[in-house]
């Protein structure tokens, strides 16, 4: 299978498109090592994700101001251990995507990833079995900058060499979809590998060069 998308950049988000949504079982995983409630502790993860991201905080910091709003500490071994977990719940990879992806590689279309994540994730993502397939991997922990905000689909562009115009982009939040959508890229919501092909295979019968 080829799908071919000449003069055109997809830009992939890496969580929850490539890889999996975090299980119940991973989720279970990571509460089990902070013993801690679960209302405080997710409320508190969420909070101080973008700062996560953004690489505002380390992963050290993050974990630190997560056990302070549960009331806790958790030390050196134990906030490594909720990172070791963390990390696992993200990083497995959808294979109906990965499928599509080497569709796309196999028609020479060029790929890249764009993925709000902490810096530490940058060298996971390089250094993958795909990673091959990718120009380039962008993390928003090493740009300093986040989803969905128009200067960091701009970086991108200016690194690929690309108008935004030829920017296609592919993430599972309307929001971040929305950002690209505004500075003139074309966007997608996954919501699942189906209509990700179905997707990508218009752009094909609209590009037939």
């Amino acid at each position: 299978m080829q799908i071919r998308i000449p003069d055109r950049v997809v830009l992939f988000d890496y969580g929850e498109v490539i890889s999996r949504s975090p299980s119940e079982a991973d989720r279970a995983a990571i509460l089990a090592v902070a013993d801690v409630p679960a209302g405080p502790f997710w409320a508190a993860y969420a909070a101080h994700r973008n700062d996560l991201d953004g690489g505002f905080l380390s992963s050290d910091e993050y974990w630190t101001r997560i056990a302070a709003e549960c009331g806790t500490q958790w030390d050196s071994a134990r906030r490594q251990a909720l990172w070791n977990a963390d990390m696992r719940a993200w990083i497995s990879a959808e294979p109906d995507v990965v499928a599509t992806i080497e569709a796309l590689t196999a028609g020479g279309t060029r790929l890249a990833v764009l993925s709000n994540a902490a810096e530490e994730y940058g060298g996971l993502l390089r250094h993958s079995p795909i990673s091959r397939w990718f120009e380039q991997v962008f993390v928003s922990g090493e740009l300093r900058m986040l989803k969905p905000d128009p200067t960091i689909y701009l970086h991108v562009c200016r690194e690929l060499g690309i108008a935004p115009a030829a920017l296609v982009f592919v993430d599972n939040r309307a929001e971040n979809v929305l950002g690209a959508e505004s500075i003139g890229a074309t966007g997608h919501v996954f919501t699942g590998p189906d209509g990700l092909v179905e997707f990508l295979t218009a752009l094909t019968e609209r590009n037939p060069g």
